[in-house]
């Protein structure tokens, strides 16, 4: 419901991310519902396209931008050669050696780098976030916010940068960053010894010209405090769900899958990684006789995707597993509803501990009962709340254990959504949506915020 304050007030927010808008949930819910409660909101993303894409979230504006990436060229410090680069070049050594042989290369651009440049180090490791300045800044600065809200790591740069020449002209604008992630705790995007140094640096470099952090969690919230020293604790706003709604018009799982009401059914859904742990369910599926599998994923034909389904054709489980695409996210909690259990079979990794991830919730909503690997926080919260069974992460034979318990009394499991203690009232994304308008408000209306941070970008850095 739009309300006439910031109606009236007329301050334009402008939210920036790394991706194309449509698979990232969490940002189009926050556009959205800041929308809705009256700011003048355009979502920019950055993303491989063919050219710039335009369309409407409720009031919220969503701009994609066509990015292309600069050569991602680093080079060699002094003392060491392009030694695999000429190898290579000659023919000299297998793709597999030539990947082994980089390494020690790298290390010595990582180290070489950061001690001339500190956390600037980036521009030498990884120059290729200049792209995301290059596309963005321009159209962040015409647009004149008074917020930016910069989404997850890449942004964080571009957003200080914008702020600072809106600043320099003598216009005050606030900085939000929400951290997706643990970033230290992140898997690398590429195969090689610069990425995570070289994005911790940029991090660093950028941090403390936000005004407020946003985050997904309150185990993230304190490594962020610690990290950065922040002199103030991240706002916490979870990865839930749209409140649920009716949706009689869409086919179910179930019947997506053609299965009986009687056949069990469980429900993977997000993305698809080799450290999310399909391979461990797949290997479970001959230890659960007649129980089916779907994947509800974005791209049903990537490679991984293929190899999964092979590798249950190989277990002689391939006719119990079905694959098919995302639904939109404001349908998908009725759609996963005729499932019987969702599943999260991640394998331990930093971020994998620390937060109550997006389909976390969404099963939750959608009434299902949970099995889940052993990882840290969402363990913890399955055992305090009974709302599922928890298992050893990579254990097949003790994720087949986990199944089998919640398949022979589901209604002890469902009756946690229940009642008077259920934790699906808060477990909304209404309630983290009022947390982002207080957060919102209280930026926009604090006095003495005309002041310069220290540390302030020139324009012409840019490249």
């Amino acid at each position: 419901m739009r309300r006439d304050g910031t109606t009236r007030l007329g301050r334009r927010v402008v939210m920036l991310v790394d991706n194309a808008v449509e698979g990232d949930s969490r940002v189009q819910k926050a556009a959205r519902s800041a929308a809705d409660a009256g700011w003048d909101v355009t979502l920019i993303g950055c993303a491989h396209v063919d050219a710039e894409r335009r369309w409407r979230l409720g009031d919220a504006e969503v701009r994609v931008l066509p990015l292309t990436d600069s050569p991602a060229v680093v080079s060699n410090p002094p003392g060491v050669p392009g030694l695999r680069a000429r190898l290579v070049a000659r023919g000299g050594l297998p793709l597999r050696a030539a990947r082994l042989a980089r390494r020690p290369v790298e290390h010595a651009q990582v180290r070489y780098w950061r001690a001339r440049l500190r956390d600037g180090a980036w521009r030498r490791l990884e120059p290729g976030l200049w792209a995301y300045e290059r596309v963005a800044g321009p159209v962040v600065d015409a647009l004149r916010p008074d917020l930016i809200h910069a989404h997850d790591f890449r942004m964080l740069g571009v957003a200080a940068r914008a702020v600072d020449r809106a600043r320099a002209a003598g216009r005050d604008v606030k900085l939000v960053w929400d951290a997706h992630e643990w970033l230290p705790g992140a898997r690398p995007r590429r195969d090689n010894a610069r990425w995570l140094p070289a994005h911790v640096g940029y991090v660093r470099e950028y941090v403390g010209h936000a005004d407020a952090v946003v985050t997904v969690s309150d185990a993230l919230a304190d490594l962020l405090v610690r990290d950065h020293a922040l002199p103030e604790r991240p706002t916490v706003v979870l990865n839930a769900p749209v409140a649920a709604t009716p949706d009689t018009e869409a086919l179910g799982l179930r019947e997506r899958c053609g299965l009986r009401p009687d056949t069990p059914l469980l429900v993977y859904s997000g993305a698809m990684a080799v450290q999310r742990g399909l391979d461990t369910v797949v290997e479970a599926l001959p230890l659960l006789p007649g129980v089916h599998l779907a994947l509800v994923i974005a791209d049903p034909a990537a490679a991984y995707v293929r190899q999964v389904v092979a590798r249950a054709a190989g277990h002689g489980v391939g006719d119990r597993v079905h694959v098919l695409p995302y639904v939109p996210h404001q349908h998908l909690v009725a759609f996963l509803a005729t499932a019987d259990i969702g599943l999260i079979p991640l394998h331990h990794w930093p971020n994998h501990e620390i937060a109550l991830i997006t389909k976390f919730f969404e099963y939750a909503h959608a009434r299902l009962p949970i099995v889940v690997s052993d990882v840290r926080t969402m363990a913890e919260t399955v055992r305090a709340t009974g709302q599922g069974e928890v298992f050893r992460a990579r254990d097949a034979a003790d994720l087949a254990r986990a199944v089998r318990a919640v398949l022979a009394d589901p209604a002890r499991y469902r009756a946690a959504y229940e009642g008077e203690d259920s934790p699906l009232s808060g477990w909304t994304w209404e309630a983290q949506a009022e947390r982002l308008d207080v957060l919102y408000r209280r930026l926009l209306t604090s006095r003495g915020h005309g002041q310069l941070h220290l540390g302030e970008v020139a324009a012409s850095e840019c490249p």
